[in-house]
């Protein structure tokens, strides 16, 4: 599983990735091995042309640590290769030879470097033995100059030369402290995720992958996805720095020997991404901030067809303008990538794009939405989200997206867009005072102010539609959703009304949500029906009532008027509907279960439909409704053809009954 060859000291815990950058035949093989001992060009047509293909790897010990060298083709041709290798670099060492100077591979992937915010590194003066000194100074100070607008201003020149050795031991001495310089780590290292550069098979181990360790840690045993495709993997072991660990982590070289039903050598390929399972979500359309190039290039137009360079992979793409104007060189701004195959990306990601043709690098910069939408991409509320989104980390980001509409958030595709641990989103959480509800698989957040903001408006509409409507239980879900903001989804706005419900400050009933000091008042017409309705349903037809339709023509009330009159009554706790549109009072039912006890208690301590019709002489199919009255509620169970009573929850029903009577009581 090694990369390349040396000797390292135990206790190996820090690490720096050192990628080489410049023209061809400008000496970065040569430099990188003058620099560790180890010749990283690897492949046998490589050793017969002289120059670097592919990616070639080196390690220098250290102490505490070792230095990691990603040696990078210069060649115009190889272009992509370099891509690949500077994904996951934290130091640039940018080799321009002396008698030479900046040229044309020099100035593209000091721009990839600039487009890709390596802020750390070095100018290596190569065959400085070459040239006068004089002219070593000149050609130092047009790199200065050259720097001065990029990530990499300020860095320093060191005039070195591989056959006299001179200025090598300084420039190895400069790398080793930036190894060891107490450098800010990010807040958050994320979940775990490696681009794959590269995919072999080892007699006796099987596959190996190998890659830098973007985000988040990987130890032995631990269970991986491989993306886009989806492969699962078992780690069976690990090499970080040539050396065989435990555990490997963010900006650690790793190769990892992994197992898996899928797994194989013809099955994973560069541009591959191991990952933790939770950040498996591939995405073929992203909304990115761009800064286009200049060099006298043409306006970006519509379905311009690009080459997308993300970690280690490369993807055909077009690209979609997101302003009335297309972006004009030297310009920045958003647009939308559309590619013909899907990534596994993360917010915030880096990228670079190229040309359809692959000769030329035309821009770079961050994805900020790998939701992008197909359709009204270019409204303003779409604009605004997307200039929220482009804050500096996953946290104002959060905070952004949280102030704007629809002002909610899921939680759960956040964490995974942003690859945030659980104990990040937690903190996240606590830090901005955000109220979590549960939709589903999937949690909503929303800032407190919000909340507290909803729950106000809830409270308005509830209290506005009572004084206006008395008589009804309370405002249907839907409709309530439809008048606050904001509009939740359903789950959500379910879980946000529980939380009011234990604040007991409103009531669901089913579909209804009311102010919790709410009662319902009948309208005068209605109480007078109300008042006649009494006498047939407790009358000598009490145990046989007549249905909806009847009573309607009874007291000359329309069919849809009576009803509505009686579920509303059913609702209040007047009555009781035992099936559909038969209603019964409630001491009747408490009169019918009287008659219940009595039968079971007298003989086997069980009721059939057929005892049940005997003693109230209301008809078999009406007994069975009642019986199956009970049985929903509980009272009673089933066994075939009889029911036995169910003690407990005779009680509870009992009790339940005389409270709702008394509150209904006038």
């Amino acid at each position: 599983m090694q990369e390349g060859s040396s000797h390292f000291r135990a206790g190996v815990d820090c690490n720096v990735i050192v990628g080489t950058a410049g023209h061809i035949d400008h000496g970065k093989t040569a430099l990188v091995r003058a620099l560790t001992g180890v010749d990283a060009d690897r492949l046998k047509e490589e050793k017969i042309r002289g120059i670097s293909i592919d990616l070639g790897f080196a390690y220098l010990p250290v102490e505490n640590g070792s230095v990691g060298f990603v040696d990078v083709p210069g060649h115009h041709r190889f272009i992509r290769n370099m891509l690949a290798g500077v994904a996951g670099i934290d130091y640039a060492l940018l080799v321009v030879a002396a008698n030479e100077g900046v040229k044309p591979q020099t100035e593209e992937h000091l721009q990839i470097l600039d487009l890709l915010g390596i802020s750390r590194g070095v100018i290596a003066l190569t065959k400085s033995d070459l040239v006068s000194h004089e002219q070593c100074r000149l050609v130092s100070e047009q790199i200065s100059r050259r720097l001065r607008h990029t990530s990499l201003s300020g860095a320093p020149v060191f005039p070195v030369s591989i056959l006299t050795g001179r200025g090598i031991d300084p420039l190895r001495q400069l790398i080793v402290n930036a190894h060891h310089e107490d450098r800010p780590l990010p807040e958050n290292t994320g979940r775990f995720r490696m681009p794959v550069d590269r995919c072999f098979t080892l007699t006796g181990a099987g596959t190996v992958v190998t890659g830098t360790v973007t985000g988040g840690r990987v130890t032995v045993g631990d269970q991986l996805l491989i993306s886009p495709s989806g492969i699962k993997a078992q780690v069976r072991s690990i090499h970080a720095q040539n050396r065989k660990v435990e555990a490997g982590q963010r900006g650690d070289r790793c190769a990892l020997n992994i197992v898996g039903s899928e797994v194989s050598r013809e099955a994973i390929s560069r541009g591959d991404v191991i990952l933790d399972p939770v950040l498996h979500f591939p995405t073929d359309r992203i909304d990115v901030r761009l800064r286009f190039l200049e060099a006298g290039r043409r306006p970006l137009s519509q379905w311009t067809p690009v080459k997308l360079h993300h970690g280690t992979t490369e993807v055909v793409g077009h690209t979609v303008a997101l302003s009335d104007k297309p972006l004009s060189p030297g310009d920045e701004g958003f647009i939308q990538l559309v590619l013909e195959r899907p990534i596994a990306a993360v917010a915030g990601d880096r990228f670079v794009l190229r040309d359809s043709s692959d000769q030329h690098t035309i821009g770079g910069g961050r994805f900020i939405d790998l939701r992008a939408p197909a359709r009204r991409r270019r409204s303003i509320q779409r604009m605004t989200v997307l200039a929220g989104q482009t804050g500096t980390s996953a946290a104002e980001a959060l905070r952004n997206l949280l102030s704007i509409w629809p002002y909610f958030v899921s939680l759960t595709a956040f964490g995974r867009d942003y690859a945030l641990t659980q104990s990040a989103i937690d903190a996240l959480v606590c830090e901005a005072k955000i109220v979590v509800l549960s939709y589903g698989t999937e949690e909503i957040a929303l800032a407190g102010s919000r909340a507290d903001r909803l729950a106000k408006d809830i409270m308005s509409v509830l209290e506005t539609h009572h004084r206006c409507h008395a008589e009804q239980i309370g405002l249907g879900f839907e409709k309530l959703r439809n008048s606050v903001e904001p509009r939740l989804p359903a789950q959500a706005l379910h879980g946000f009304l529980r939380r009011m419900v234990n604040e007991k400050s409103v009531v669901i009933d089913g579909s209804w949500v009311r102010h919790a000091s709410h009662l319902m008042h009948l309208t005068s017409s209605d109480e007078q029906t109300w008042k006649k309705i009494v006498p047939i349903l407790e009358g000598q037809e009490r145990f046989q009532p007549p249905k909806v339709r009847e009573l309607g023509e009874r007291l000359s009330r329309a069919e849809r008027d009576m009803r509505c009159l009686l579920k509303t009554l059913a609702k209040m706790g007047k009555i009781y509907e035992i099936s559909h549109d038969h209603f019964f009072s409630r001491d009747v039912i408490s009169e019918v279960l009287d008659v219940v006890v009595d039968i079971t208690g007298r003989g086997s301590g069980r009721v059939t439909a057929a005892e049940l019709r005997d003693r109230l002489d209301n008809g078999r199919r009406i007994a069975i409704e009642l019986l199956e009255f009970f049985d929903r509620r509980g009272v009673t169970i089933r066994r075939g053809d009889f029911r036995i009573l169910n003690r407990p929850r005779l009680d509870a029903f009992r009790a339940n009954n005389l409270k709702v009577m008394a509150v209904a009581s006038p």
